[in-house]
């Protein structure tokens, strides 16, 4: 089992000082359905070649392409509190479709949009916005998703000093106290996928979850993969991934776009042709690729 704390991370933590981004990639708004209907949720229209060309993009700035995300960024999905520098996985995933747009990267300017007015309904000041925002038809109702550019396993983490941190399965975790955020799809894994015996202790914010861990309330906690890398190697000092588990149907992230947006097909066709290409797997074992080092818990 390996237990090692991602060097990419332990470069980052002096310089933030970080909050779980759990609800990131939960659904915190009130959200019930499951994730597994993440393809559906997504708009999947394909554009005609002309309508994508950058002339013809109908866009909040013209000659700009306004991506929103929260701030703080947080690693590993951005660095430096910095989306606009290119670093990190949703940074560079953001430049990615840009190109595929035509755009360069000086023709990209990002806007601060906070997690919830993502998708949110009404009018929108950017044109998409990438934030770690799990698929989910009760979002889509309000607004379009791309295409899945990343689908994140859910991960155990623990003390080191736990008996949960010797778990080498689902079923070594059914007596074991488990920690969850409130309406998160870590939740819906818990009580789909775990089915403990024990009712998981569930916590309305991410500060609490991790608080729980440190003071032993639970044994351990749930939450999405890369999460856990950040939560081990900056938050919780002696903690350890136990292993990751996929999420029901999987938790897929996409970028948010204002409802029935036209360039929502576009987006599609530049994150199709990233995927085809290979670009979105090089650039997620670029900066997510501690995953490879999670045990699987089956």
């Amino acid at each position: 089992m390996n237990r090692t704390r991602p060097r990419s991370l332990l470069a980052v933590v002096a310089a933030l000082a970080v909050t779980l981004t759990v609800a990131a990639c939960g659904s915190d708004d009130d959200d019930s359905g499951s994730t597994g209907t993440a393809a559906a949720a997504a708009t999947s229209t394909a554009a005609a070649p002309d309508a994508c060309a950058k002339d013809q993009l109908q866009l909040v700035k013209p000659g700009t392409l306004t991506v929103g995300t929260d701030k703080p960024a947080y690693p590993p999905y951005f660095e430096d509190d910095d989306p606009s520098n290119g670093k990190g996985f949703e940074s560079a995933v953001a430049y990615a479709i840009a190109d595929q747009l035509g755009f360069t990267a000086e023709e990209v300017s990002w806007t601060v949009v906070p997690f919830n007015s993502s998708y949110a309904p009404g009018p929108k000041d950017f044109d998409f916005d990438i934030n770690q925002i799990s698929i989910t038809p009760k979002r889509a109702e309000r607004v379009d998703f791309s295409e899945p550019y990343y689908t994140a396993p859910q991960a155990v983490v623990a003390l080191e000093d736990s008996p949960a941190a010797g778990a080498a399965s689902l079923a070594d975790l059914k007596d074991v106290q488990l920690g969850v955020q409130i309406g998160t799809t870590s939740l819906e894994a818990v009580e789909e996928v775990v089915q403990p015996t024990t009712q998981p202790k569930v916590f309305n914010d991410s500060n609490d979850v991790v608080t729980a861990l440190k003071q032993g309330q639970v044994d351990a906690v749930v939450v999405d993969l890369p999460t856990a890398f950040y939560v081990t190697a900056a938050q919780v000092e002696g903690s350890t991934i136990v292993g990751q588990f996929d999420a029901p149907g999987g938790d897929s992230w996409g970028v948010v776009l204002a409802k029935d947006s036209e360039l929502t097909p576009c987006v599609n066709q530049a994150i199709a042709a990233l995927r085809d290409s290979g670009e979105l797997d090089r650039l997620e074992e670029q900066w997510m690729g501690e995953a490879a080092g999670a045990p699987e818990l089956q």
